[in-house]
């Protein structure tokens, strides 16, 4: 049961964040009826499926507030920004409840009672608003009741999935008065019993107030493991018109009899039902079950309530990531058997070879689309932090986002939570003026932060972007200069003074909060972009605002690359970021010897060697190729020994060992076994920068 439990808190987990959002929404249009029915519906989903799991402190603590928002629905409760705070309060404590060992503890207990104060003091005395039978002569509130008749056929495997079967019936008894009939008819003798078989298949005659939705809602965990179709046979509030169905007309709408054989049964001098069981045509169940029908049924209108289901499986990230694995092995496998074919002339050889390469490259393809999840994911996750900041710093803050469809490898997406945390907090407290500043300054009361994201090339770009003050220059370098990070007489550009924001323990706050001031949290972006393989950029102007944009591969496990040769050795290069190759003769490297500069399009662009960097000066090829890429840094030449051609790379960690390593990233296993190195073109290019700058 243990593993089923854990199924439950991941689809709890997934609600509570549905839950936020429709919170949040909620607070900003706070009569729309279809977000108030979709935050009681979340709520009481967690409530039947912590029931049936036996969670009875997330039990009795959901049902208190469904009870609140149950009174919101009914109109007797208006949505204030009190409710809402509320009830985001207690999201939280019932993630708090989800993520202990035991969801009945002396703190979860005294923190329910806390927040079941608040909602009396807010609402009155809450109100237990489950549904109960209608009271004996009570003939006007019986008015104000529906009649639902309910078919469920469980799969026959349905018990493997954790299904309590009895924890459903009883939620149902909860909405009203149910009366049950169990088709018994398809349970096997004892020699072919199977007890992890389910061979019932039931009915449900319920009487409540509760919505057709509300009903089917018992069964939401349940529906691709079941057959279910919810009749209603009396609308509460409808008088009464066309009188009660006879049984044998019960009996042909449920199409278990034709007209001729109701007309030969009543012929003859007996109860319909007892001719029709007599004669084969249908079992007792089916008449008791039409009996109760044509007793409770006066007035009546039936309205049949049918809707598709999505089929959709859960995998753990840890199953997709040993698949990308194995195919990361296979690529390199494919690769070995290429360089194995061209070697031997037979065509055979050859033809299963390309059909091993198109094979492996469209089980590449499906592996890694199976990791890609929408980053609009993650920026959901944000307005509840935004919401809270506004709140603590007495800010107005509107949350944009832009861009939520773009996907990322799910790895990625699960290392940027942290930095994307970080530049909004910043971006708000550092960032956006307070309402009245920004008034004197001509802007709105409300200050924006966006999130944006787009694709790239085989990069995507976030965006965080702010409508504030903008960066100071002049106070970020007189901070570091204090701090000793610039020379008193060095000069730097624009980008690289805002790029000081990101050095460790740097901060221009005047004075420490709980929001900043201790100078974390920039360089955490830093770190975790760079372990990313991304690269980070700044622009900003005075007044309007700032820019920060992260570009990120969109992929960890497998990249195109070129693959270049320096002396015995050999690199792989991004393919995202190579712009163009070229020949670099001896006469045009004695050009410029100096400056290292060629010409690009019109341009003098700089370059640096790799055999300087990784082997030595000496021994110079005739004839050197170059790579001309775009990084973060500009446009800067890579002069290697010889450029092989793309190679479909498979990223592997250096391990521990060289994880300080600078320069490259990781490494792959090339066709013929050898390892190449994946080099690092943000940290190359800025070195080649700075032996541009100083004339070397």
């Amino acid at each position: 049961m243990d593993q089923f439990k854990q199924v439950f808190i991941e689809e709890a987990e997934e609600l509570l964040g549905t839950l936020e959002d429709h919170l949040l929404n909620l607070e900003d249009a706070p009569e729309d009826r279809e977000l108030i029915d979709a935050v009681f519906r979340v709520m009481h989903t967690i409530k039947g499926s912590a029931a049936m799991f036996d969670f009875k402190g997330i039990v009795d603590f959901t049902h208190v507030v469904e009870s609140v928002l149950d009174q919101v629905r009914g109109g007797d409760l208006s949505v204030t920004r009190e409710l809402i705070e509320l009830t985001l309060q207690s999201r939280d404590h019932i993630h708090e409840m989800l993520s202990a060992p035991s969801d009945i503890t002396p703190e979860s207990e005294s923190r329910s009672r806390e927040l079941i104060g608040e909602f009396e003091k807010l609402t009155g005395r809450v109100e237990d608003k489950r549904n109960k039978p209608p009271a004996a002569g009570g003939e006007e509130e019986e008015s104000f009741f529906s009649l639902y008749r309910i078919l469920f056929i469980p799969d026959r495997d349905i018990f493997f999935s954790g299904t309590n079967l009895i924890a459903l019936l009883e939620e149902l008894q909860e909405l009203g008065e149910c009366s049950t009939i169990a088709y018994t008819s398809e349970i096997p003798s004892l020699s072919g019993y199977n007890p992890e078989t389910s061979y019932i298949r039931w009915e449900f005659f319920l009487t409540t107030k509760a919505s057709l939705n509300e009903v089917k809602d018992v069964f939401i965990f349940v529906e691709s493991s079941c057959q279910l179709e919810v009749t209603l046979l009396v609308e509460g509030d409808r008088e009464e018109g066309e009188g009660e169905k006879r049984l044998g007309e019960i009996l042909i709408s449920r199409g278990l009899i034709t007209p001729d054989d109701l007309t030969g049964a009543l012929k003859a001098q007996k109860p319909v039902g007892q001719i029709m069981m007599e004669n084969g045509l249908i079992s007792r169940s089916d008449v008791e079950s039409a009996l109760y029908q044509q007793k409770t049924e006066r007035k009546l209108r039936e309205k049949q309530g049918s809707g598709e289901r999505e089929n959709t499986i859960r995998v753990k990230s840890e199953k997709l990531d040993s698949l990308v694995d194995s195919v990361g092995e296979l690529v390199t496998a494919q690769a070995r058997l290429s360089q194995i074919s061209s070697q031997y002339d037979d065509p055979s050889l050859n033809a299963l070879a390309e059909l091993i390469e198109r094979l492996s490259t469209e089980l590449r393809d499906n592996a890694m689309g199976l990791r890609m999840v929408p980053i609009g994911t993650t920026f959901s996750r944000f307005k509840r932090l935004v919401r809270d900041l506004s709140n603590t710093l007495g800010k107005e803050i509107i949350l944009e986002t832009k861009g939520g469809e773009t996907e990322l490898d799910k790895s990625v997406i699960d290392k940027l939570n942290d930095p994307l945390v970080h530049l909004i907090r910043n971006s708000i407290d550092h960032g956006i003026e307070c309402p009245q500043a920004r008034l004197e300054a001509g802007k709105r009361r409300e200050g924006t932060v966006s999130l944006i994201a787009d694709y790239s090339g085989a990069n995507v770009v976030i965006q965080i972007r702010d409508d504030g003050a903008g960066l100071n220059k002049e106070r970020i370098l007189s901070k570091a200069r204090e701090k000793g990070l610039v020379g008193v007489d060095e000069v730097l550009t624009e980008n690289e003074i805002f790029k000081l924001i990101l050095q460790p323990g740097f901060s221009t706050a005047k004075e420490v909060t709980d929001v900043s001031g201790r100078g974390v949290g920039m360089d955490v972006v830093s770190k975790e972009i760079e372990s990313l393989g991304g690269s980070i950029f700044i622009t900003s102007t005075s007044g309007k605002g700032s820019t920060i944009s992260l570009s990120l591969p969109l992929t960890l496990a497998i990249i195109e690359g070129l693959l270049v040769r320096i002396g015995d050795e050999k690199f792989v290069i991004p393919l995202a970021s190579v712009q163009a190759c070229l020949e670099l003769s001896r006469e045009e490297r004695e050009l410029h010897r100096e400056k290292r500069l060629f010409e690009f399009r019109g341009s003098m662009v700089p370059y640096i060697r790799l055999r300087e960097l990784f082997l030595d000066r000496r021994d110079l090829p005739l004839r050197e190729h170059l790579v001309v890429t775009q990084t973060e840094n500009g446009i800067f030449g890579i002069v290697v020994d010889e450029v092989i051609g793309d190679y479909q790379t498979v990223i592997k960690n250096l391990g521990r060992l060289y994880k300080n390593l600078q320069l490259i990233t990781g490494a792959t296993i090339l066709g013929d076994g050898t390892m190449a190195l994946i080099l690092d073109l943000n940290k190359i290019t800025a070195l080649a920068k700075v032996e541009s700058s100083a004339g070397i």
